[in-house]
């Protein structure tokens, strides 16, 4: 046992737990590698590119993960500390982030009501007239982690603040 533990048994338990959790995922990392993901992303009719991108972070955020577990084995750290601090605390983009050119244009689509967001899906999709959005699942993803559009497609008050930052951005260029 690491010196400066509990000899709580349910804590020990859990950190054994934890560990073997942490090795399992880093198989699993390994075996999805070997898939062919261009084949799988065109299959389920997303852009290859996009596809490796979410599974290149989703990777690296997941090593890291685990490298915190194994590290605070090493430094004799108890592993409470590390399970309490929220690892995706950190990863999401700010909401009051300028949104890209895309982004934009989708945010303007949305709450006109060109674009909507399919029911029951979260991809995004041409309502009426006009260019229809290049990267429908992507985009939509984009947009509901930044938490400028809600479930059902409809713009956030962040989302319509993001709209205007944008909008004034375009102004001054």
């Amino acid at each position: 046992m690491v010196s400066g533990m509990s000899d709580d048994p349910n804590r020990n338990s859990l950190e054994e737990a934890l560990r073997a959790v942490a090795r399992e995922v880093g198989r699993s990392i390994e075996r999805i590698s070997e898939i062919d993901l261009d084949e799988l992303a065109r299959n389920a009719g997303v852009d290859p590119d996009q596809a490796r991108e979410w599974f290149d972070g989703a990777s690296q955020w997941l090593r890291i993960q685990i490298e915190r577990v194994e590290t605070v084995e090493e430094e004799d750290v108890e592993p409470a500390a590390v399970v309490a601090d929220d690892p995706l605390g950190r990863a999401a983009p700010h909401p009051l982030d300028l949104p890209t050119a895309e982004q934009g244009v989708a945010l303007a689509a949305l709450d006109s009501g060109r674009w909507i967001l399919e029911p029951g899906t979260d991809t995004l999709a041409l309502r009426g007239d006009g260019p229809a959005p290049h990267d429908a699942l992507g985009l939509a993803r984009e947009l509901r982690v930044r938490d400028w559009v809600d479930a059902d497609g409809a713009l956030t008050v962040a989302g319509r603040h993001a709209l205007e930052r944008w909008l004034a951005a375009a102004r001054r260029d």
